[in-house]
């Protein structure tokens, strides 16, 4: 892509240098600055690349967090409700022997 837009500035820098309307220095300043430009825009471009993959980690990593969390909450929800059935059952079980005594 560097080759790509230097070629093109090159291009156009040589056909107004050739119009007369620029010396040979102002065209060899400008197709500096040109390939400065392109070399910073790389850079940005290069920079940006390495932000969005480290976003793109942490979000892998957050929602890996997450789905543990929802695995975690799942098996509390399941022991939560084999606590509250063993509850029930003992209340049944009082509640029989009460009035098995009471019977007597």
């Amino acid at each position: 892509m560097k080759t790509a837009i230097a070629k093109v500035l090159t291009v156009a820098a040589a056909a107004i240098a050739l119009a007369g309307c620029v010396s040979e220095s102002k065209f060899n300043e400008y197709v500096a600055s040109n390939d400065a430009a392109v070399k910073a825009a790389q850079q940005e471009a290069a920079a940006s690349a390495s932000s969005a993959r480290a976003a793109a980690d942490a979000s892998k990593a957050a929602a890996d967090a997450a789905a543990m969390a929802n695995n975690t909450a799942n098996q509390a929800g399941q022991a939560a409700k084999a606590a509250q059935a063993c509850c029930d059952a003992n209340s049944e079980k009082i509640d029989r022997a009460f009035k098995k005594s009471m019977g007597k």
